[in-house]
């Protein structure tokens, strides 16, 4: 089997991440209710998990690290503590629907800038030309869809000047660009923990402001005599029993980000990309392809559509996501939303023989 199919979710993951959730099934109860060792294992292992992610994000305060289930999860934490129907709301044009619904949901008025595709200047010139009829701000670091790098430090930075406040969607770049809490100055940033993490499905991390409010109400371990919610996080934020052998698998996956660095990851994963555009550029099929972008590649053919592409490809063994990619905003703004397209998501546990190989396969179903 050959997995180009990651910026869905990281089948492949380190060893210590297995090694780690299963340890962790074994010898560990649940932080917060009991001073017994099961118990207190737990505990230690979450905050060894939030002072991980610290170090990784830049986060001064590791109680600012709140564990989610998904970047969905944090992403409606982070626009329900700001948004109110009527709402102001900047975002790019390639916006995943874990931003879009929200926003529609609770009938913000949804100011779209910056679609074209790989054009990052233009996405920098539109945030600076709305930016004084915003309340706040949503962008994605990177397209689930196209694998478009925006300029997210330039984002934040109109943001800061404008008192707008900013959340970030890095469920693309988390464990594979910088994604640094200080220079940006987010009011949130929401990640999974499944992707570029390489922890397990039903992780994921929220780097959360202050004026967070909870999602949901609960146990949390703390302040049980009260009717409400703690005021500090991150138990204002962490309502219920904790998935403790996913954020054990979760720390293993950032150790592995960590020791094998961000930098390398990337341009790993850019070099995969690169070959496949290589082998590709005099084909039949049309490439989605431009400057920045990272370890994702979509592409379609006039004649077939890429639902068949990518069950062909899945014949001989290569997994791959075909449609909209849970993106229509960033299709519309590519103008593939009548089509979709077949992407195309690496990892560092891929090799170019298999991009070659896949290449391949892709020119005998032409």
């Amino acid at each position: 089997m050959i997995y180009f199919d990651n910026a869905a979710t990281s089948l492949l993951k380190p060893q210590a991440v297995y090694k780690a959730s299963m340890n962790a099934m074994k010898t560990m109860a649940s932080p917060g209710r009991g001073a017994h060792e099961p118990a207190m294992r737990a505990a230690k292992e979450l905050f060894d998990c939030r002072i991980a992610a610290a170090e990784l994000f830049d986060v001064d305060d590791p109680e600012n690290i709140v564990f989610t289930m998904n970047a969905t999860h944090g992403l409606n934490i982070a626009i329900k503590s700001m948004v109110h129907k009527g709402s102001n709301v900047l975002v790019s044009g390639f916006e995943h629907n874990s931003v879009v619904r929200p926003l529609y949901a609770a009938e913000a008025n949804v100011i779209v800038v910056g679609r074209e595709l790989f054009n990052k200047q233009k996405v920098i010139d539109e945030f600076k030309e709305n930016i004084k009829r915003a309340d706040f701000a949503v962008c994605t670091h990177v397209s689930n869809a196209f694998g478009f790098i925006l300029p997210i430090y330039e984002v934040a930075e109109i943001c800061r000047e404008n008192s707008v406040p900013l959340i970030v969607d890095a469920s693309q770049s988390a464990g594979i660009l910088d994604v640094n809490m200080k220079e940006l100055g987010a009011e949130f940033i929401a990640m999974p923990g499944h992707k570029g993490l390489y922890g397990p499905q039903g992780t994921g991390i929220l780097i959360a402001g202050n004026g967070a409010k909870p999602l949901m109400e609960g146990g949390s371990g703390s302040d049980s005599a009260s009717k409400f919610m703690p005021e500090y996080l991150p138990d204002r934020l962490e309502a219920g029993t904790h998935n403790v052998c996913g954020i054990a698998g979760l720390r293993a996956g950032i150790e592995f980000v960590k020791h094998r660095g961000t930098k390398n990851i990337f341009e790993h994963e850019k070099k995969l990309s690169n070959i496949m555009v290589s082998n590709l550029k005099d084909s039949e099929y049309e490439l989605f392809t431009g400057e920045p972008q990272g370890g994702v590649v979509s592409l379609r053919h006039k004649k077939y559509e890429p639902e068949t592409i990518a069950e062909t490809l899945a014949k001989a063994g290569i997994c791959v996501r075909s449609g909209l990619h849970c993106a229509p905003l960033a299709h519309e703004s590519a103008g593939t939303i009548e089509s979709g397209t077949v992407r195309f998501s690496f990892s560092p546990f891929n090799t170019p023989q298999q991009v070659r190989y896949c290449c391949q396969q892709l020119r005998k179903i032409v």
